[in-house]
């Protein structure tokens, strides 16, 4: 690798990990605080001098010190792929990537719908899925492409007058009106891999009870046309797995790639949930970038877990190797572009 030299330190900038499925995107970012927050590429070197070697508080008056950073859009935990990260000046501009256009690879799995739309949440209803085919699916798809209006999940933080809506949903009050539908654009949304049966993924085991879907039933009444929550089930074959299928999307900001899987099941007289979810593209940032491209990759996340229990050796070119692999990917929006030397 060329060794890379500053002109003038610190910088600030922007980069992108590869976020695992599992821990939620906060936890990712207090993970690198650490590490961000004790390199001399984002920290003045007179601070990480007084600062000494140890750690860095990420809490009370001293953590005004740490230099900034953030992401540019949260990931759910169940979910992986890009997360853009910004550090220092470089968190002011993390809201561009908020409405960017974005690309995802999800696997939905029929017979099912959760009240999170995704396999993290509780079995809410089950339908029948075998008369589902992949023909049935690719004609459902038109009605999803384009510019369409969508409606976020029930079970979400999103606010009506005050209160949250996953409370009307869990306590039983009707909604005062109607959840209010978003404008998003579909540029494209394909069927990459159609599973059928030959997968490993499974309905979540816990189920709303009784009292829940009542509960949930009488949050939409008045708001949605036959809200009737309960079970369709089709005779059990031994062993068999409900049909599963991959998806490609490029969406504009706002889209709930969960709720386009969520409404397809609705759409070809089922159910569906999300079991998989990868974001692949975030703006300029790819997990794979096009070659001959201005895109920027993303640093695996294991470069930070390596580095979080070891810092590692410094190399030739002055650098710890979680440090040179956020270089070569670097974006720096304050201060001197990195110039490589041979």
């Amino acid at each position: 690798m060329p060794k890379v030299t500053f002109p003038q330190l610190p910088v600030s900038g922007l980069f992108a990990i590869a976020k695992p499925s599992g821990p939620t995107s906060m936890s990712v970012i207090n993970d690198l605080k650490q590490l961000v927050g004790n390199s001399r590429l984002f920290v003045e070197a007179d601070k990480l001098e007084k600062r000494g070697k140890g750690k860095i508080p990420t809490k009370g008056k001293r953590a005004r010190e740490i230099v900034k950073i953030g992401q540019g859009g949260t990931l759910d935990p169940l979910a992986d792929g890009v997360l853009v990260v910004g550090a220092g000046k470089g968190t002011k501009r993390l809201n561009e990537f908020l409405d960017c256009v974005k690309e995802y690879r999800t696997t939905a799995l029929l017979g099912c719908e959760t009240d999170t739309y995704d396999s993290e949440g509780s079995r809410v209803r089950v339908a029948p899925w075998r008369h589902v085919t992949r023909e049935a699916v690719e004609s459902a798809l038109n009605k999803f492409r384009g510019e369409i209006h969508q409606a976020p999940p029930i079970f979400s933080a999103l606010k009506m007058e005050g209160r949250p809506l996953y409370d009307y949903a869990r306590k039983g009050i009707p909604l005062p009106r109607p959840i209010e539908k978003r404008k998003v654009t579909i540029h494209s949304l394909d069927i990459l891999e159609w599973k059928g049966s030959a997968h490993q993924f499974r309905w979540p085991e816990k189920e709303f009870t009784s009292d829940e879907k009542n509960a949930m039933q009488k949050a939409l009444e008045g708001v949605e046309e036959n809200p009737i929550i309960k079970d369709e089930l089709e005779p059990a074959v031994s062993d068999e797995s409900p049909t599963a299928f991959v998806l490609s999307m490029k969406v504009s900001g706002g889209t709930y790639v969960r709720s386009i899987v969520h409404d397809l099941g609705h759409a070809v007289g089922s159910a569906a949930h999300v079991v998989t979810l990868t974001r692949s593209r975030q703006g300029r940032f790819a997990l794979e970038p096009a070659i001959d491209s201005e895109d920027k990759g993303c640093v695996p996340w294991d470069v930070f877990s390596r580095a979080s229990e070891s810092e590692g050796d410094v190399g030739e070119d002055g650098w710890t190797q979680w440090e040179r692999e956020v270089i070569d990917r670097l974006e720096i929006v304050e201060g001197p572009k990195p110039q490589k030397t041979s």
